[in-house]
């Protein structure tokens, strides 16, 4: 199995909170390359094509087609782990300003220094 990066955009299979379907979204990997080695799943946070409102722990991503997303795009609040033979593949990185940003939402989220 390729382990992806930290910032990379990949193609995953969510289940739907009632369990009763699976959706392929984007969203962006947050676990490091260690975490993934060591573990059978990923950490990652869910990416939406809505941004008309941003809600807190949300960044809205400057360099989305850099990406491989087709339309503009926030990196919300939702975070969640799955396994790691879940994604479907990778469509591109985030910027390294994108990250840094998706890290701030993320430790202002979690209160962590």
């Amino acid at each position: 199995m390729t382990i992806s990066r930290r910032g990379d955009v990949v193609l995953v299979k969510f289940v739907f909170a009632d369990e009763k379907g699976v959706k392929r979204r984007p969203a962006v990997l947050i676990s490091s390359e260690t975490y993934q080695q060591g573990r059978p799943e990923a950490v990652l946070a869910a990416i939406t094509s809505h941004v008309g409102r941003t809600l807190v722990g949300d960044y809205q991503l400057a360099d989305w087609a850099a990406a491989g997303l087709p339309l503009p795009s926030t990196v919300t609040g939702i975070v969640r782990t799955i396994k790691q033979d879940m994604i479907l593949r990778t469509l591109g990185s985030l910027s390294r300003d994108d990250l840094a940003g998706v890290e701030a939402q993320l430790r202002s989220s979690l209160a962590l220094p």
